[in-house]
């Protein structure tokens, strides 16, 4: 596929119970703000919130099996976090190419993401590297 500055993509992922459980394990990150709604209804969320993290890391599941997909490289992310994602929440991943290093292979992306509503969740910059790139441990570098 031919990228270009410019070029967008959008995905959406379900923010589930089961995600939040299984992420709390992996991650190790068992803060009550996110496993304990007795807690949790007392703070200044009113209820759980999903980890950050888990949201964030749909970021992630887009580049590197969507768009740009298989072979892509994660060199690194900026994120804000705008709002909170909770547990039920449907949230829209997009990606948007703003800039291509050619010689390199390099791309620096704007990634958002967005809940049911519309509002902004999340707000980043990723930069990758495009699968095609040959010399990648030079590259990286």
């Amino acid at each position: 596929m031919e990228m270009y500055v410019g070029q967008e993509y959008s995905k959406i992922f379900h923010v589930t119970e089961e995600k939040g459980q299984e992420f709390a394990a992996v991650s190790e990150d068992d803060n009550r703000l996110h496993l304990d709604e007795a807690y949790a209804k007392d703070t200044m969320f009113g209820g759980r919130i999903a980890h950050g993290m888990l949201a964030a890391s749909f970021i992630s599941g887009v580049l590197g099996n969507d768009f740009p997909g298989d072979g892509t490289v994660y060199l690194s992310q900026e994120l804000q976090f705008v709002r909170p994602v909770r547990y039920g929440d449907e949230i829209t991943v997009s990606v948007t190419i703003l800039d291509i290093e050619e010689e390199s292979g390099r791309m620096r992306l704007r990634t958002l993401c967005r809940n049911q509503e519309g509002k902004k969740v999340i707000d980043g910059f990723a930069y990758i590297m495009k699968k095609e790139q040959k010399n990648a441990k030079d590259a990286i570098c």
